[in-house]
């Protein structure tokens, strides 16, 4: 079960894997949609993921 806590690698494996389960179970525009929603949500995470870092970087600055 993936947690909150899982690698931008892990979250494109497993964007692969829902892009290609979902394909045959949506409509052509209910997919673009999804695809649409996810590229978002891996924009998010890997901004999160690039604050994490620098806000790592500047308490061992601070140190």
């Amino acid at each position: 079960m993936p947690t909150c806590l899982s690698s931008v690698s892990d979250r494109e494996s497993q964007t692969t894997w829902v892009s290609q389960l979902t394909k045959s179970y949506y409509q052509d525009d209910q997919q673009a949609k999804f695809m649409h929603l996810q590229a978002e949500v891996d924009s998010l995470l890997q901004q999160l993921e690039n604050l994490k870092h620098q806000r790592l970087a500047d308490t061992h600055q601070q140190e």
